[in-house]
């Protein structure tokens, strides 16, 4: 079978535009832990975890658009917190589901929601 993503891509990969990409770039590194640098007039290919997000401007022709994102990470109470140490609004403080997650929710100076979740146990 022919390769039709690079290495290491998934399938589907969220690509999120908007007005100011280095600085939420520098947003997902102090809050996830992420992994890559903002680079000029290219989209910036930033790793949370095992998965790839796109950031960009849309170099003009694309404009702004809001993600929701779900996050898995290692303790989502602390990175609630850095979200909002890192000027997130807090939309859902932490909580245990039923179904097995703690998670919390925020909203980042772009608008894009951010669901923050740990998998425990379902309750």
């Amino acid at each position: 079978m022919t390769q039709f993503q690079p290495d290491g891509w998934p399938t589907v990969t969220p690509r999120i535009f908007v007005a100011d990409p280095e600085n939420l770039v520098t947003f997902l590194k102090r809050v996830f832990h992420a992994r890559g640098d903002y680079r000029p007039g290219r989209p910036a290919e930033i790793r949370i975890g095992s998965s790839v997000v796109m950031i960009s401007d849309g170099g003009g022709l694309r404009e702004a658009v809001p993600a929701f994102l779900y996050v898995y990470v290692e303790d989502a109470d602390s990175t609630y917190r850095r979200a909002l140490a890192a000027n997130a609004v807090s939309i859902e403080e932490p909580i245990d589901t039923p179904y097995g997650d703690r998670r919390a929710m925020v909203k980042d100076s772009w608008g894009n929601t951010w669901q923050i979740a740990t998998y425990k146990q379902p309750l």
